[in-house]
C-alpha cells in the first residue's frame, strides 16, 4: 500500500494558473483576476487578525532581548535568564519583544502529487491560497518575505512515464517587502509550472538552512507524501533557528476510497498506472488504515521536529482553518506565559 496514498485519479486540470512560459492573454488575465478576489478574501476576512506587537502568522514574543521575568509554568525553558536566576535564587526568563522588521520564508511544494483535487479545490490552489495569507499576514510594517518553489523533475527521454532525471527543481525568491514585491511573489507561486518527475521535500526545506538567516519564521506548505526519513532532519535543523509552521494539504480521497467499480489510477512523480477494484469493502479498509498510519507518521514527525502543525483539505473551508489556528495558536500562548 505504499503507493496508494500518492496515487492521483484523472481530474480537471487547473484553469486558473499559468506556466511562467505561458504566452496565452486569456489565461493570464483569468489567473490576475483569480489573484485579485483572493487578495480581497484573505484582506477582508484576516485584517485585524494579528493585533500588538508581533506581525507574524506564529504569535510569539519575537527575538529582541528585553527585561527579565519570575519563571511560570509553560515558559520556554531555552529563555531562561541564567545570570538573574544565579543572583535572585528563583528561575527567572528573559522576556523578548518582537522584531519591527520580522523575515518570513515560505517553502512551497507544488511537485506532481500537488496537481490533485476531489474536493472543492486542486491541491494547488489551496497550496497557492496559503501561500497568499502567509503573504498578507506576515509582510505588514516592513517585514520581509522570501520564498523557495520546488517542483517534480522532468521526466527522461523514455517519456512522461519514465524515470525521473533528477531529485527536482527550485526557485528561490530573494526576501523583500512591499505591496508590490509580495504580489509579485504570489503571483510567481500560482505561475510556478508543475512538472511530473520526484520532488525533493527535503532539499526543498533544505533550502531554508542555507545561507544561515537570523531568527525568524519558515513556513513550510506541502502535502508531506514524501518520506518523513526524507525531511525530518532537514525539519529538526530548520527548528534550531527558526519558529516553524507547517501545512499540510490533503484531499478527501487520500484518506479513503469511494466505492466506484474499477477505478483507473497513475501515480503523477512516475506516472505507473494501476487499476483499483474499490468495490472490494476489504481493500478500501485497508486504504483507510494505511492512510490513517501514514498521516499519523506525518503528524508526529512534525510534532518530534518542533513545527506548528496546520492541516488544510480541499474539501473545507481553508481560511476559517486558518483564522481558527491563528486563534488557538494565541491563546496557548497567552495560557502559557500568565499566571
Amino acid at each position: 500500500m505504499a503507493w496508494a496514498a500518492a496515487v492521483t485519479p484523472p481530474v480537471r486540470r487547473p484553469t486558473d494558473a499559468t506556466g511562467p512560459g505561458s504566452v496565452d492573454p486569456t489565461a493570464r488575465r483569468r489567473t490576475e483576476a483569480t489573484l485579485s478576489r483572493l487578495h480581497l478574501l484573505v484582506t477582508r476576512k484576516l485584517d485585524g487578525l494579528l493585533q500588538g506587537d508581533y506581525v507574524g502568522l506564529l504569535p510569539g514574543p519575537g527575538s529582541e532581548a528585553g527585561d527579565s521575568r519570575e519563571y511560570r509554568p509553560g515558559d520556554d525553558v531555552r529563555r531562561m535568564d541564567w545570570p538573574v536566576t544565579a543572583r535572585t535564587t528563583m528561575p527567572h526568563v528573559r522576556r523578548t519583544v518582537a522584531d519591527r522588521e520580522l523575515e518570513t520564508w515560505l517553502a512551497v511544494d507544488l511537485s506532481a502529487s500537488l496537481d490533485f483535487g476531489t474536493g472543492r479545490w486542486l491541491k494547488r490552489d489551496v497550496v497557492v491560497a496559503a501561500a497568499a495569507a502567509l503573504a498578507h499576514l506576515t509582510s505588514r510594517g516592513g517585514n520581509r518575505i522570501g520564498a523557495v518553489i520546488g517542483t517534480g523533475s522532468e521526466p527522461a527521454a523514455g517519456g512522461r512515464g519514465a524515470p525521473a532525471a533528477g531529485p527536482g527543481r527550485f526557485t528561490r525568491l530573494p526576501a523583500r517587502s512591499g505591496r508590490r514585491e509580495v504580489q509579485a511573489l504570489v503571483r510567481a507561486v500560482a505561475g510556478t509550472e508543475i512538472r511530473p518527475g520526484r520532488g525533493d521535500l527535503g532539499a526543498l526545506v533544505d533550502l531554508l538552512n542555507r545561507p544561515p538567516r537570523r531568527r525568524g519564521v519558515a513556513v513550510i506548505v506541502s502535502d508531506f507524501l514524501a518520506p518523513p526519513a526524507q525531511w525530518a532532519r532537514p525539519l529538526r535543523k530548520l527548528r534550531v533557528r527558526h519558529d516553524v509552521l507547517a501545512i499540510e494539504v490533503l484531499d478527501p480521497r487520500e484518506l479513503e476510497l469511494p466505492d466506484v467499480g474499477v477505478l483507473p489510477v497513475v501515480d503523477p512523480e512516475t506516472g505507473e498506472l494501476h487499476e483499483v477494484r474499490t468495490g472490494d469493502p476489504q481493500l478500501r479498509r485497508r486504504y483507510a488504515e494505511a492512510a490513517a498510519t501514514q498521516r499519523a507518521e506525518i503528524a508526529a514527525a512534525l510534532r518530534a521536529g518542533g513545527a506548528a502543525h496546520l492541516r488544510l483539505r480541499t474539501d473545507r473551508d481553508w481560511l476559517l482553518d486558518m483564522v481558527r489556528f491563528v486563534a488557538a495558536q494565541r491563546h496557548t500562548r497567552i495560557r502559557g506565559t500568565t499566571r
